[in-house]
């Protein structure tokens, strides 16, 4: 057996490089000469600028400048935008707000950027912001979602009128109200989607240059894909042509969809560079990333699902404020509404539901995409509901489940949304984590852990993606001289395994060695298109691309050999890199290819270098899994412990078995984070964030996650040539709806609301035992 070829579990080559310290972030970037950048930010939540003295911290020592808002509009640097639209219910159209490089008039969260001083040193910076004197007049906040549309709440924006960003209705809200007008039966839940900060584990950091005889810029940065923010800053903030823009990012600490936006730091360092000559590099802390980093989630939802006497759906009812914190980040307002409305439904026939969101602006950091991005987020619900049917029911969680999943001959089925689902086994793809979990066992174990004084409970999430995020990928594969390959894409590998995952795809399609091929990306000199990294994109998007530009390098391979065998082109095959001419043992090697690539015959450009831009016909796919948590419980302390955690999950054809249980991993640790630890906590009545320091957010560590047992339920998707699905984001969605299941299972709970602390549980427990 091919043991590098697809779906083989190689180990991952970037790994070495990484682990033995050989690897290069952007902090071990430095240039001669350079500035360091400190940011004064708002101590404030909410509060007019009255006045800004910077002359002192001008004449602190190092300083070289104190740069404000006001110096970047005399500069015409741009506002930041927002880069989507979402349509209102009604034909209302949302307010984007117009976002200052640093706020000169009104700041709007703890945190929002005030100046900016650039010093020799990043320790001179920071003690020159402390004289900057800013005179406030301090307003009222408001940083609770659920009370942003409240009569009195504080309005953020006055030329808005109020709180409401906008409003999105999904539709169907007529059939959504008949199906509960014949309901047998009806339940309903009120629970929140909390607060979480993505916390890479490399902080934020950028480096700006310019260079004056060309007008040019570079940005060093850690971004999910260079073309994006190279655009944006480009054409927003700066306003020169993108070919003035040059974006590099070397290895990456992390995304988890952070990375992907044009954040006011990027654009500073650029500006900052252009009006004092030198090099200016910004690192961020970590109590500032949490207060500067777009966060995720914050939802506040109360749902209804109605059911005939069967306990089959026929109508849901959802209705949530998502908050938008006090700027509309990049792509903010889309996650909670279009993004998370592709999957309205999941994995299940419901066609009679309506979904209507109140994006609503709060005195909080900005919220945009984190893992999953809105996918989760819609999972939850109605998993949390299917959990009270079945209570209310008196049937097994996953007969209810059963009785409402698509059908197979239902496939390809269209959701309310419009989507398309294309492939999916749902019930035999639960039906193999349930065998996985020893779901059918679960009673003797409960009873062994009552028999030690601990509450065990079992509980299951199923989930459905919408993976795919931009419809089109680039990439480039060229035969160097040596007999390597280079390799550049478009997509962007910040801990994924791009490296060894493309590399088993040429070595399928080229038959190369797996070693011999030289990955390139991150660098907007060198990749002419491209989407980057986010939504689960990468395998099909930039494994397809490499595939077809893979296919464009062997059509030309044979043409070239045809030459060299005199033969037809028609009549040379090709199959584990080698050229053959059919029915004789006439055959060329790649490396005689490759040589007389140098010297082509008439009508052939000289090398094997190939590049394609791959546009997929299909809006997105539908990677889905089953997920099964048990938990044991200490009644006495409130402690959840994760006792065991099964799931299979239907990612397509797996490229890399090792890579995809890896991004399983991750994000079923990011589901626990988010189910029993993570929460970013404004202080209701001061706004100040109250969890700026992993002292106060509790991030999932080793010990918080028993062993995965985790399988593949392969179902093939049938629109790309790999017949892959994404693989990223799953487990974050899987994760949180399979432990709070499990956690009510084992408290006799109908609901309890995330992050499930051992307090929460406790509290639980003794309102249980009043009652």
């Amino acid at each position: 057996m091919d043991k590098f070829g697809i779906g083989q579990p190689v180990r991952r080559k970037e790994d070495v490089r990484l682990l033995t310290g050989r690897g290069t972030y952007t902090d071990d970037i430095d240039r001669p000469n350079q500035l360091h950048a400190f940011v004064l930010r708002s101590p404030h939540a909410h509060a007019a600028i009255l006045s800004i003295d910077t002359a002192a911290a001008r004449a602190a020592p190092g300083v070289a400048a104190v740069l404000t808002g006001h110096d970047a509009a005399a500069d015409g640097i741009g506002l930041f935008p927002v880069m989507v639209d979402v349509p209102g219910k009604g034909g209302t159209k949302l307010f984007p707000t117009p976002r200052e490089i640093l706020q000169t008039r009104r700041v709007r969260f703890v945190g929002d950027p005030v100046a900016l001083v650039l010093a020799e040193t990043r320790a001179q910076a920071q003690d020159a912001a402390e004289l900057i004197e800013v005179e406030y007049d301090i307003l009222p906040s408001v940083t609770e979602t659920g009370a942003a549309l409240d009569p009195g709440a504080p309005v953020i924006w006055e030329e808005n009128g109020s709180n409401l960003c906008v409003l999105w209705d999904s539709g169907r809200e007529a059939e959504a109200a008949a199906g509960f007008a014949r309901a047998a039966r009806t339940v309903s839940l009120e629970f929140v989607q909390n607060r979480v900060v993505g916390n890479p584990m490399e902080p934020r950091v950028a480096l700006g240059e310019y260079e004056p005889a060309t007008g040019s810029y570079t940005l060093h940065s850690p971004t999910q894909g260079v073309m994006r923010v190279r655009d944006g800053l480009a054409k927003l903030i700066l306003k020169v042509p993108v070919e003035k823009l040059r974006v590099i990012s070397p290895d990456v600490g992390g995304g988890f969809g952070l990375r992907g936006k044009i954040h006011p730091e990027s654009g500073m360092v650029l500006w900052a560079a252009k009006r004092t000559g030198r090099p200016v590099k910004w690192a961020s802390s970590r109590s500032e990333t949490f207060v500067s980093d777009p966060h995720g989630r914050d939802h506040v939802t109360r749902a209804e699902m109605a059911f005939d006497a069967e306990a089959r759906v026929l109508g849901v009812k959802i209705r949530s404020f998502a908050a938008m914190g006090a700027y509309l980040q990049d792509f903010g307002p889309r996650v909670p509404t279009v993004a998370g409305g592709r999957i309205l439904g999941t994995v299940y026939d419901i066609q009679a539901l309506n979904a209507q969101v109140s994006c609503v602006f709060t005195n909080t950091s900005p919220t945009d995409a984190y893992r999953g991005a809105g996918r989760p987020e819609q999972a939850y619900v109605l998993e949390r509901l299917f959990d009270l049917g079945a209570a209310e029911f008196g049937i097994g969680r996953e007969e209810i489940r059963r009785r409402n999943y698509i059908r197979p001959e239902q496939i390809p089925y269209r959701n309310v949304a419009g989507n398309e689902i294309d492939s999916g086994l749902f019930a035999e793809t639960q039906a193999h984590a349930l065998a996985l979990a020893d779901w059918d066992g679960f009673p003797a174990r409960r009873a062994a852990a009552a028999a030690r004084g601990r509450l065990r409970g079992i509980g299951l999430g199923y989930f459905i993606e919408a993976s795919g995020g931009q419809p089109s990928e680039w990439a480039r594969v060229r035969f160097e001289e040596d007999g390597t390959v280079a390799l550049t894409v478009g997509t962007f590998s910040h801990g994924q395994g791009h490296e060894t995952a493309y590399a088993q795809v040429l070595h399928s399609k080229l038959g190369i060695p797996f070693d011999s091929v030289r990955f390139i990306q991150g660098d907007s000199a060198v990749v002419e298109h491209g989407n980057g990294t986010g939504g689960s994109r990468s395998s099909q998007m930039g494994g397809v691309a490499i595939a077809r530009a893979s296919d464009l390098v062997i059509a030309k391979g044979r043409r070239l050999a045809a030459h060299l065998l005199e033969a037809a082109a028609e009549d040379v095959e090709f199959a584990d890199g080698l050229f053959r001419v059919a029915g004789t043992d006439l055959t060329a090697t790649w490396q005689q290819v490759v040589a007389a690539a140098q010297s082509p015959p008439p009508g052939e450009t000289p090398g094997l270098d190939e590049k394609l831009l791959y546009t997929r016909s299909t809006e997105c796919n539908f990677p889905n899994g089953c997920h099964v948590a048990e938990v044991e419980i200490d009644p006495e302390t409130g402690q959840v412990q994760i006792v065991r955690y099964a799931a299979v999950d239907d990612v397509g054809n797996v490229i890399n078995p090792m890579l995809v249980h890896g991004q399983s991993h991750g994000g079923i640790m990011a589901g626990i984070g988010q189910a029993l630890l993570e929460h970013a906590v404004y202080d209701r009545e001061s706004g100040q964030f109250l969890t700026a320091t992993f002292q106060d957010y509790c991030m999932p560590r080793a010990s918080d996650a028993p062993d995965f047992d985790l399988g593949f339920h392969i179902v093939a998707c049938p629109n790309n040539d790999l017949g892959v699905k994404g693989a990223g984001e799953g487990g974050a969605c899987g994760a949180p709806p399979a432990i709070v299941s499990a956690i009510c299972d084992a408290l006799g709970i109908p609901h309890i609301d995330m992050p499930v602390t051992p307090e929460k549980v406790w509290r639980a427990l003794q309102a249980k035992d009043a009652a």
